[in-house]
């Protein structure tokens, strides 16, 4: 794979005896201004100036985006040999109908948009507007501020035909554009993330990682710094291009996402999503990287370092006042602290062995009267659980997988390879907060925020991941078919 940066066209001048020098571009440097012969100074020439400055300004600026969706078009790479492993998704094209049949359907010969995975996405937000009214009603009616038991039921549907509309809209629009702007989008979440440090911060439950917005509504920046990370490192890696195999590329694109975890964690006091966010990171330079064995031992490492860190917090740490080492300590001897740390934990761990195979029936639970508090939220599959009982949860699990499957040959057949990260990026952020929340109902991971994407309550995720959607579905609408030059 070769990074490089395609340069303006330049147009022979006129034989003349001399050429007219072009002032030369670094980068995403702005060149200095040529200095024109007999220019007065005065008022009226700093103000021609100070114009002309503020143009010249912004067709470089132009330039600039210009150049970056021409890096954006880095087609991709071949496997290469010896190393074991495809560098890339392979060629987007494959022989005879093959192609079609694989796509589902298509409108015409050279058009594909992937109804399957639309398909999925309806079936996945009306399954779970079904299931958060079940596990929201009683606490809504109850709430004395509330005393509606379809309060969150009707703002989730709401906000979810607004992420309807969100997703087509942004299906339609070249997702070249996003990765030209991808920087200003990396620096943009920043700020959004800082900004719940000033007054405009919200406090929720205890945490405080929303910022008020005008007409009594939240925005939790976390969100938007997934997609930030998506677009900003696959188009770092576009950029790269073989650099990004070198150990200093390597750093180079995990400072950016370390920088992007810190502003999640330090700012917006998020661990879980910080730990999505950089784990976003590693798999897109993963999937670029031609070798595999340096990842398995850095994983091997990895898996050590916590289980030793673990150990020594439990032995050392058993008294400590930080409510994420209690959280471990309650994950390690969830029995000790029945009723306090682990409490929640061990309710959701009866409420899906009550459930059984086919479960107590729809709006049957128990444990959701008053048992599991926020129901609604990351514990919503204890309640599907235990009203629907596994089955109900194979059905989730089914959902998911095809979800993810689309995700993935969205990826395999995009036309470039910036396209191909992007549909990886997405794919990894849905899988690891699936596994992630299963893992934390379950009680194979230790208590966090994480929420079952399209099921549980949350305005701006169920917001921002219809614009996930929405941009993947705009990548499928580019994958070229038979006959498609």
């Amino acid at each position: 794979m070769r990074s490089r940066t395609v340069q303006p066209i330049r147009h022979k001048e006129k034989r003349t005896g001399h050429k007219k020098k072009k002032p030369q571009n670094f980068g995403d440097t702005q060149p200095m201004a040529p200095v024109r012969e007999g220019q007065r100074a005065g008022a009226s020439d700093s103000r021609s100036a100070g114009s002309k400055g503020i143009r010249s300004g912004y067709r470089e600026y132009q330039k600039v985006i210009d150049r970056r969706r021409q890096v954006l078009n880095t087609p991709k790479p071949a496997p290469e040999e010896g190393t074991g492993r495809r560098s890339g998704q392979g060629n987007s094209r494959t022989k005879g109908g093959a192609l079609r049949r694989a796509m589902g359907k298509s409108v015409a010969k050279g058009q594909y948009f992937d109804f399957d995975m639309l398909l999925v996405i309806v079936f996945l937000m009306c399954f779970g507007l079904v299931m958060l009214y079940s596990a929201s009603a009683y606490e809504a009616q109850v709430d004395v501020q509330l005393q509606d038991d379809m309060y969150y039921f009707s703002k989730q549907a709401l906000i979810g035909a607004a992420g309807f509309v969100v997703m087509f809209i942004v299906s339609r629009i070249d997702y070249h554009i996003y990765g030209a702007f991808a920087v200003e989008i990396y620096v943009v979440s920043m700020i959004l993330m800082a900004l719940v440090r000033t007054p405009l911060g919200v406090t929720l439950n205890g945490a405080r990682r929303w910022i008020r917005l005008p007409g009594n509504l939240t925005l939790q920046p976390a969100e938007i710094t997934k997609i930030a990370v998506i677009l900003f490192i696959s188009y770092e890696l576009c950029r790269m291009g073989k650099k990004a195999y070198k150990m200093a590329g390597i750093v180079r694109i995990l400072v950016f996402g370390a920088i992007a975890a810190g502003g999640v964690l330090f700012l917006t006091d998020n661990l879980s999503t910080a730990i999505i966010v950089m784990a976003i990171t590693c798999i897109l330079i993963f999937v670029i990287h031609p070798k595999t064995r340096p990842f398995l031992i850095i994983i091997g490492a990895a898996v050590a370092a916590a289980a030793i860190l673990i150990a020594v917090l439990a032995a050392t740490a058993a008294n400590s006042d930080n409510f994420r080492i209690q959280r471990i300590i309650s994950w390690l001897n969830p029995e000790a602290t029945a009723d306090s740390g682990s409490f929640q934990v061990l309710q959701g761990l009866y409420a899906i062995g009550s459930g059984g195979f086919f479960g107590k029936g729809l709006g049957n639970s128990t444990q959701k009267l008053g048992a599991i508090p926020e129901a609604q939220n990351d514990m919503i599959l204890v309640v599907i659980c235990e009203e629907l009982g596994v089955f109900g949860a194979i059905i989730i699990f089914v959902l998911f997988g095809l979800l993810l499957y689309r995700l993935m040959f969205i990826a395999k057949n995009a036309p470039d390879l910036y396209g191909s990260l992007i549909a990886t990026g997405i794919f990894a952020h849905i899988a690891l907060q699936v596994v992630f929340n299963v893992a934390v109902v379950t009680g194979l991971l230790p208590t966090t925020g994480i929420t079952l994407p399209f099921i549980s309550y949350g305005g701006t995720a169920i917001l921002f991941l219809m614009a996930e959607m929405g941009i993947a579905l705009g990548i499928s609408r580019r994958i070229k078919l038979e006959g498609e030059q």
